[in-house]
Protein backbone atom coordinates (compact mmCIF):
# COMPACT_ATOMS: atom_id res chain seq x y z
CA UNK A 1 0.00 0.00 0.00
CA UNK A 2 1.51 3.34 -1.03
CA UNK A 3 2.21 5.57 2.21
CA UNK A 4 0.58 8.77 1.76
CA UNK A 5 2.97 10.83 3.42
CA UNK A 6 5.43 9.93 0.71
CA UNK A 7 3.58 12.75 -1.48
CA UNK A 8 2.94 15.13 1.41
CA UNK A 9 6.56 16.20 1.49
CA UNK A 10 7.53 16.94 -1.93
CA UNK A 11 4.20 19.00 -2.24
CA UNK A 12 5.75 20.48 1.03
CA UNK A 13 8.90 21.73 0.11
CA UNK A 14 7.24 23.04 -3.39
CA UNK A 15 4.92 25.17 -1.82
CA UNK A 16 8.14 26.21 0.60
CA UNK A 17 10.05 27.11 -2.71
CA UNK A 18 7.23 28.50 -4.43
CA UNK A 19 6.07 31.51 -1.11
CA UNK A 20 10.16 31.81 -0.55
CA UNK A 21 10.48 32.97 -4.59
CA UNK A 22 7.61 35.03 -4.03
CA UNK A 23 8.83 36.70 -0.86
CA UNK A 24 12.08 37.26 -2.94
CA UNK A 25 10.48 38.92 -5.66
CA UNK A 26 8.47 41.25 -3.44
CA UNK A 27 11.43 42.65 -1.33
CA UNK A 28 13.15 43.26 -5.17
CA UNK A 29 10.10 44.90 -5.95
CA UNK A 30 9.23 47.28 -2.44
CA UNK A 31 13.18 48.11 -2.46
CA UNK A 32 12.98 49.66 -6.62
CA UNK A 33 9.84 50.81 -5.24
CA UNK A 34 11.56 52.89 -2.58
CA UNK A 35 12.69 55.94 -4.67
CA UNK A 36 9.14 56.31 -6.04
CA UNK A 37 7.67 56.31 -1.86
CA UNK A 38 10.23 58.54 -1.03
CA UNK A 39 9.29 60.99 -4.41
CA UNK A 40 5.56 60.91 -3.63
CA UNK A 41 5.84 61.89 0.25
CA UNK A 42 8.27 64.24 -0.04
CA UNK A 43 6.14 65.92 -2.83
CA UNK A 44 3.61 66.06 0.07
CA UNK A 45 5.25 67.51 2.66
CA UNK A 46 6.16 71.36 3.70
CA UNK A 47 9.44 72.18 2.93
CA UNK A 48 9.63 72.73 7.09
CA UNK A 49 9.03 69.22 7.51
CA UNK A 50 11.43 67.84 4.98
CA UNK A 51 14.13 69.41 6.78
CA UNK A 52 13.16 68.93 10.22
CA UNK A 53 11.63 65.31 9.59
CA UNK A 54 12.96 61.44 8.25
CA UNK A 55 13.40 61.57 4.73
CA UNK A 56 11.16 58.24 4.51
CA UNK A 57 9.25 58.74 6.80
CA UNK A 58 4.82 59.79 5.71
CA UNK A 59 4.08 63.59 5.35
CA UNK A 60 2.55 64.74 9.24
CA UNK A 61 0.11 67.12 7.24
CA UNK A 62 -0.04 66.72 3.46
CA UNK A 63 -0.06 69.60 1.46
CA UNK A 64 -0.46 70.10 -2.06
CA UNK A 65 1.47 73.20 -2.86
CA UNK A 66 4.52 72.09 -4.40
CA UNK A 67 2.20 70.16 -6.95
CA UNK A 68 0.67 73.14 -7.90
CA UNK A 69 4.10 75.06 -7.87
CA UNK A 70 5.18 72.48 -9.89
CA UNK A 71 2.97 72.81 -12.47
CA UNK A 72 1.65 76.42 -12.77
CA UNK A 73 3.47 78.61 -14.74
CA UNK A 74 4.55 81.92 -14.03
CA UNK A 75 5.73 83.64 -17.48
CA UNK A 76 7.95 86.37 -17.95
CA UNK A 77 8.14 86.95 -21.78
CA UNK A 78 8.45 83.52 -23.21
CA UNK A 79 10.58 81.94 -20.18
CA UNK A 80 7.97 80.77 -17.87
CA UNK A 81 8.41 78.75 -14.33
CA UNK A 82 6.55 75.19 -14.11
CA UNK A 83 5.80 72.55 -16.19
CA UNK A 84 2.72 73.51 -17.68
CA UNK A 85 3.68 75.17 -20.97
CA UNK A 86 6.52 72.68 -21.35
CA UNK A 87 4.22 69.59 -20.78
CA UNK A 88 2.34 70.93 -23.71
CA UNK A 89 5.01 70.79 -25.70
CA UNK A 90 6.17 67.52 -25.08
CA UNK A 91 2.77 66.36 -25.98
CA UNK A 92 3.02 68.05 -29.27
CA UNK A 93 6.18 66.85 -29.61
CA UNK A 94 5.97 63.00 -29.01
CA UNK A 95 2.52 62.80 -30.64
CA UNK A 96 2.80 63.41 -34.07
CA UNK A 97 6.98 61.82 -33.81
CA UNK A 98 5.64 58.63 -32.71
CA UNK A 99 2.78 58.24 -34.82
CA UNK A 100 4.86 59.20 -38.49
CA UNK A 101 7.60 57.07 -37.07
CA UNK A 102 5.50 53.96 -36.68
CA UNK A 103 3.89 54.50 -39.71
CA UNK A 104 7.34 55.11 -41.73
CA UNK A 105 8.65 51.48 -40.03
CA UNK A 106 5.67 49.50 -40.61
CA UNK A 107 5.82 50.48 -44.97
CA UNK A 108 9.68 49.32 -44.44
CA UNK A 109 9.19 46.79 -42.38
CA UNK A 110 6.69 45.30 -44.51
CA UNK A 111 8.61 46.01 -48.02
CA UNK A 112 11.69 44.79 -46.69
CA UNK A 113 10.51 41.85 -45.23
CA UNK A 114 7.81 40.72 -47.69
CA UNK A 115 8.68 42.75 -50.91
CA UNK A 116 12.28 41.23 -51.93
CA UNK A 117 13.93 43.72 -54.46
CA UNK A 118 17.50 43.55 -55.19
CA UNK A 119 18.98 46.05 -52.32
CA UNK A 120 16.57 45.08 -49.84
CA UNK A 121 19.14 43.70 -47.08
CA UNK A 122 21.87 46.12 -47.64
CA UNK A 123 19.29 48.93 -46.99
CA UNK A 124 17.88 46.74 -44.01
CA UNK A 125 21.38 47.27 -42.88
CA UNK A 126 22.20 50.57 -43.25
CA UNK A 127 18.94 51.60 -41.12
CA UNK A 128 19.98 48.55 -38.53
CA UNK A 129 23.73 50.21 -38.53
CA UNK A 130 21.37 53.74 -37.73
CA UNK A 131 20.48 52.43 -33.99
CA UNK A 132 23.42 52.05 -32.91
CA UNK A 133 24.61 55.57 -34.06
CA UNK A 134 25.07 57.62 -30.23
CA UNK A 135 23.19 60.65 -30.35
CA UNK A 136 26.53 62.95 -29.94
CA UNK A 137 27.51 61.86 -33.41
CA UNK A 138 24.73 63.29 -34.78
CA UNK A 139 24.36 66.67 -33.13
CA UNK A 140 26.65 68.98 -35.24
CA UNK A 141 25.03 67.58 -39.01
CA UNK A 142 21.60 67.45 -37.26
CA UNK A 143 21.37 71.48 -36.08
CA UNK A 144 22.88 72.07 -39.62
CA UNK A 145 20.31 70.60 -41.56
CA UNK A 146 17.42 71.72 -39.29
CA UNK A 147 19.34 75.45 -39.87
CA UNK A 148 19.04 74.85 -43.89
CA UNK A 149 15.34 73.84 -43.58
CA UNK A 150 14.08 76.57 -41.36
CA UNK A 151 13.41 74.04 -38.37
CA UNK A 152 15.97 75.69 -35.65
CA UNK A 153 14.30 75.89 -32.47
CA UNK A 154 10.97 74.81 -33.20
CA UNK A 155 8.43 71.83 -32.34
CA UNK A 156 8.51 70.90 -36.07
CA UNK A 157 12.05 70.38 -36.03
CA UNK A 158 12.34 68.07 -32.75
CA UNK A 159 9.50 65.82 -34.61
CA UNK A 160 11.68 66.12 -37.59
CA UNK A 161 14.81 64.90 -35.09
CA UNK A 162 13.00 62.07 -33.92
CA UNK A 163 11.48 60.81 -36.53
CA UNK A 164 14.80 60.44 -38.53
CA UNK A 165 16.15 58.84 -35.19
CA UNK A 166 13.26 56.57 -34.90
CA UNK A 167 13.19 55.07 -38.27
CA UNK A 168 16.02 52.56 -37.68
CA UNK A 169 14.42 51.18 -34.12
CA UNK A 170 10.76 51.01 -35.88
CA UNK A 171 11.55 49.51 -39.10
CA UNK A 172 13.54 46.72 -37.33
CA UNK A 173 10.61 46.03 -35.01
CA UNK A 174 8.40 45.35 -37.70
CA UNK A 175 10.58 43.93 -40.08
CA UNK A 176 11.28 41.26 -38.07
CA UNK A 177 7.67 40.42 -36.90
CA UNK A 178 6.67 40.33 -40.51
CA UNK A 179 9.35 37.87 -41.49
CA UNK A 180 6.89 35.63 -39.13
CA UNK A 181 4.19 36.28 -41.97
CA UNK A 182 3.78 33.30 -44.51
CA UNK A 183 5.12 34.70 -47.83
CA UNK A 184 1.91 32.13 -49.23
CA UNK A 185 -0.35 34.67 -48.01
CA UNK A 186 0.92 37.54 -49.47
CA UNK A 187 1.44 35.27 -52.91
CA UNK A 188 -2.10 33.96 -52.73
CA UNK A 189 -3.30 37.80 -52.17
CA UNK A 190 -1.81 38.58 -55.69
CA UNK A 191 -2.92 35.86 -57.34
CA UNK A 192 -6.61 37.44 -56.06
CA UNK A 193 -5.25 40.76 -57.64
CA UNK A 194 -4.46 42.59 -54.25
CA UNK A 195 -2.04 45.48 -54.68
CA UNK A 196 0.68 46.59 -52.41
CA UNK A 197 -1.77 48.69 -49.69
CA UNK A 198 -4.69 46.20 -50.15
CA UNK A 199 -2.66 43.35 -49.14
CA UNK A 200 -1.21 45.36 -46.49
CA UNK A 201 -4.36 46.56 -45.08
CA UNK A 202 -6.04 43.49 -45.33
CA UNK A 203 -3.63 41.32 -44.09
CA UNK A 204 -0.91 42.69 -42.30
CA UNK A 205 -2.35 45.29 -40.94
CA UNK A 206 -5.14 43.29 -38.73
CA UNK A 207 -1.88 40.98 -38.01
CA UNK A 208 0.28 43.66 -36.51
CA UNK A 209 -1.48 44.86 -32.91
CA UNK A 210 1.21 43.27 -30.99
CA UNK A 211 4.23 44.75 -32.61
CA UNK A 212 2.39 47.75 -32.99
CA UNK A 213 2.08 48.24 -29.76
CA UNK A 214 5.64 47.50 -28.66
CA UNK A 215 6.86 50.44 -31.18
CA UNK A 216 4.26 52.70 -30.02
CA UNK A 217 5.29 52.09 -26.60
CA UNK A 218 8.93 51.65 -27.56
CA UNK A 219 8.94 55.12 -29.30
CA UNK A 220 6.80 57.13 -26.93
CA UNK A 221 8.91 56.15 -23.77
CA UNK A 222 12.28 57.42 -26.10
CA UNK A 223 11.13 60.56 -27.60
CA UNK A 224 8.98 61.69 -24.39
CA UNK A 225 12.20 60.76 -21.93
CA UNK A 226 14.51 62.44 -24.34
CA UNK A 227 16.78 65.31 -23.01
CA UNK A 228 19.75 65.80 -24.97
CA UNK A 229 17.94 66.41 -28.17
CA UNK A 230 15.41 68.24 -26.57
CA UNK A 231 18.17 70.70 -24.92
CA UNK A 232 19.97 70.80 -28.22
CA UNK A 233 17.47 71.46 -31.00
CA UNK A 234 15.26 73.58 -28.84
CA UNK A 235 15.01 77.39 -27.60
CA UNK A 236 12.68 79.28 -24.73
CA UNK A 237 9.35 78.53 -25.37
CA UNK A 238 9.68 75.27 -27.26
CA UNK A 239 11.73 73.42 -25.20
CA UNK A 240 9.95 69.61 -23.71
CA UNK A 241 9.24 68.66 -19.90
CA UNK A 242 12.41 67.03 -19.31
CA UNK A 243 14.66 70.25 -20.54
CA UNK A 244 12.21 72.60 -18.04
CA UNK A 245 12.43 69.44 -15.27
CA UNK A 246 16.41 69.90 -15.82
CA UNK A 247 15.98 74.36 -14.99
CA UNK A 248 13.71 73.74 -12.59
CA UNK A 249 15.56 71.22 -10.34
CA UNK A 250 18.77 72.61 -10.92
CA UNK A 251 18.19 76.73 -9.99
CA UNK A 252 20.19 77.89 -8.08
CA UNK A 253 18.44 81.02 -7.30
CA UNK A 254 16.40 81.55 -3.56
CA UNK A 255 15.92 78.18 -1.42
CA UNK A 256 15.69 74.45 -2.75
CA UNK A 257 12.67 73.13 -2.34
CA UNK A 258 12.93 70.14 -2.46
CA UNK A 259 9.18 69.38 -2.36
CA UNK A 260 8.75 70.71 -5.67
CA UNK A 261 11.28 69.32 -7.46
CA UNK A 262 9.68 65.48 -6.16
CA UNK A 263 6.41 66.98 -7.81
CA UNK A 264 8.11 67.98 -11.14
CA UNK A 265 9.69 65.02 -11.28
CA UNK A 266 6.59 62.65 -10.95
CA UNK A 267 4.62 65.12 -13.11
CA UNK A 268 7.20 65.10 -15.97
CA UNK A 269 7.74 60.70 -15.45
CA UNK A 270 4.17 59.94 -15.36
CA UNK A 271 2.86 60.02 -18.74
CA UNK A 272 5.62 56.89 -19.52
CA UNK A 273 4.54 55.58 -16.26
CA UNK A 274 0.94 55.23 -17.53
CA UNK A 275 1.62 53.97 -20.55
CA UNK A 276 3.60 51.32 -18.99
CA UNK A 277 0.20 50.57 -16.80
CA UNK A 278 -1.70 50.53 -19.27
CA UNK A 279 0.00 48.71 -21.50
CA UNK A 280 2.84 46.48 -20.10
CA UNK A 281 1.08 43.43 -20.87
CA UNK A 282 0.73 44.07 -24.83
CA UNK A 283 4.60 45.26 -24.79
CA UNK A 284 5.71 41.92 -23.07
CA UNK A 285 3.57 39.98 -25.55
CA UNK A 286 4.47 41.81 -28.90
CA UNK A 287 7.88 41.46 -27.80
CA UNK A 288 7.38 37.83 -27.54
CA UNK A 289 5.37 37.54 -30.67
CA UNK A 290 7.36 37.37 -33.33
CA UNK A 291 10.11 34.96 -31.86
CA UNK A 292 8.94 32.10 -33.03
CA UNK A 293 8.46 31.61 -37.41
CA UNK A 294 5.60 29.36 -38.61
Amino acid sequence: MTNPTAFIAPRTGKLIMRWLLFAILVAFALFYLIPLFVMITTSLKSLDEIRAGNLVALPVSVTFDAWRTAWASACSGIQCEGLRPYFWNSVLLTVPAVAISTLLGAVNGYVIAQWKFRGANLIFSLMLFGCFIPFQVVLLPMARTLGILGLAGTIPGLVFVHVIYGIGFTTLFFRNYYVTIPVELVKAAKVDGAGFFRIYWSIFLPLSLPILMVTVIWQFTQIWNDFLFGVSFSQAGTQPVTVALNNIVNSTTGVKEYNVNMAAAIIAAFPTLFVYAVAGKYFIRGLTAGSVKG
